[in-house]
């Protein structure tokens, strides 16, 4: 569905943060001005409705990891690369509702590798990283703080059990634009690429959108996007964006029926 610039806006200006049913009471006598977490991506974080379960973005699962006063507003869509969401208005949207203190959090890539797509499209060493630059200095332009990840990797192995990552020169650019830039950078490309190795070919099949329809190797199910919202609040944690008060159940089992999926949206 194509959507004008206004009606983008918004929609995302509605939109109430996630998290606070998820994140727990707050200790006594420790209340702090909330500060909210804003994601900009694609399908991998994205929300998730009814009609698409039990496809999960990890986004979806990032408020089980965070306190009440760090709430997630995730606008991550699907089919987005950095240059679509903006062209959109999306980025737009998330900096007119993004407040001093808070947090922009850009993951993108999957979708900037369609090369016969020009209107999503980005080179890794040119375009892609003037779109992130975009990123940076409208957060930085709000007071906000702006954080990249790094893509999350495909379930993809070759012939001898080994992952191999899908995601070309992407990665090693945001690499190298976060130092140049001096951001903070969540690397859940190496991360998740190490976490596809250790459970292996077929224990990663439970993590990844496989049902008895679909064999979907970049799309998670709640087990997956579960993970990786960990390794994601890890590198938060890593990275010193967020303080250890922040944080809760960094170490426990969370149980796949948080994740919930609401109606579609009209």
């Amino acid at each position: 569905m194509s959507l004008t610039r206004r009606q983008v806006t918004s929609a995302a200006l509605a939109a109430v943060p996630l998290g606070a049913a998820a994140a727990g009471p707050a200790r006594a006598g420790t209340a702090r001005r909330p500060r909210t977490l804003f994601v900009a991506g694609d399908s991998t974080a994205a929300q998730k409705y009814s009609d698409a379960a039990p496809e999960t973005g990890w986004g979806m699962a990032l408020p089980f990891f965070l306190r009440k006063d760090r709430p997630v507003a995730n606008h991550a869509v699907n089919g987005r690369s950095s240059k679509s969401f903006i062209d959109e208005g999306r980025l737009d949207a998330v900096l007119a509702a993004i407040r001093p203190g808070d947090f922009l959090l850009v993951q993108f890539a999957h979708n900037d590798e369609k090369t016969t797509d020009p209107t999503r499209y980005t080179e890794p060493w040119t375009t892609y990283q003037d779109h992130l630059r975009q990123y940076i200095a409208g957060a930085r332009a709000k007071g906000a703080r702006p954080v990249l990840a790094t893509p999350v990797e495909r379930r993809r192995f070759d012939a001898a059990g080994t992952a191999l990552p899908t995601h070309g020169e992407y990665p090693a650019a945001m690499r190298a634009l976060a130092v140049q830039e001096r951001v903070a950078l969540l690397d859940i490309q190496a991360l998740s690429l190490a976490l596809w190795q250790e459970l292996g070919v077929e224990e990663t099949k439970t993590y990844f959108n496989w049902t008895d329809t679909e064999q979907d190797n970049t799309h998670f199910n709640p087990p997956g996007a579960i993970a990786v919202a960990r390794l994601v609040v890890r590198e938060l944690l890593r990275t010193r964006v967020l303080a250890p008060r922040d944080v809760v159940r960094l170490h426990d089992e969370i149980p796949t029926s948080w994740i919930t999926w609401p109606p579609p949206l009209a």
